[in-house]
């Protein structure tokens, strides 16, 4: 009879600890699927945000014309208010941009960066050192720190 009764205390210590391995295993099976529900969740979000990206990249080139034609407007059509009107659909692009995150790369006087910048030529400026932008042709914009046009500029050689 002890016999058996230490039999069934072996089988039921062998089964409790069974049932603690397998409760384990559960437990960081759950909470593996708990970070992954989490993980997804933060994926598809960012999914989400950047699929504007292509309408973004569709407006940018209206913004360069706008703010192409305000820099080759002449001085005398600067205060006409049929023309400043035009120019507040340039406001209300850069905003809308501003809102979707969307962030100018400021270039002019900065170092040339291939990240951020393409050199499409090179000028010869008094007093500034090679490598330093000097105009920009088209501007350069990023989403989350990510770049989604690069700039187009000449730098000082």
């Amino acid at each position: 009879m002890a016999e058996k009764k230490k039999k069934k205390i072996s089988l039921l210590k062998k089964y409790e600890k069974l049932k603690n391995e397998y409760l384990a295993c559960w437990q960081r099976e759950r909470a593996d699927f708990i970070n992954y529900k989490k993980n997804e969740l933060i994926r598809m979000g960012e999914l989400v945000s950047y699929s504007n990206i292509d309408l973004i990249l569709k407006i940018l080139p209206i913004l360069d014309n706008f703010e192409l034609v305000e820099n080759k407007l002449p001085e005398q059509l600067k205060n006409d208010k049929n023309i400043k009107g035009l120019l507040q659909i340039k406001v209300q692009i850069k905003d809308f941009l501003k809102n979707q995150k969307i962030e100018e790369i400021k270039s002019i006087g900065k170092k040339f960066d291939p990240n951020f910048h393409e050199v499409i030529g090179e000028v010869q400026v008094r007093g500034k050192e090679q490598g330093i932008i000097v105009e920009e042709i088209q501007k350069g914009y990023k989403f989350n720190e990510r770049v989604i046009r690069i700039a187009k500029v000449r730098v000082a050689k």
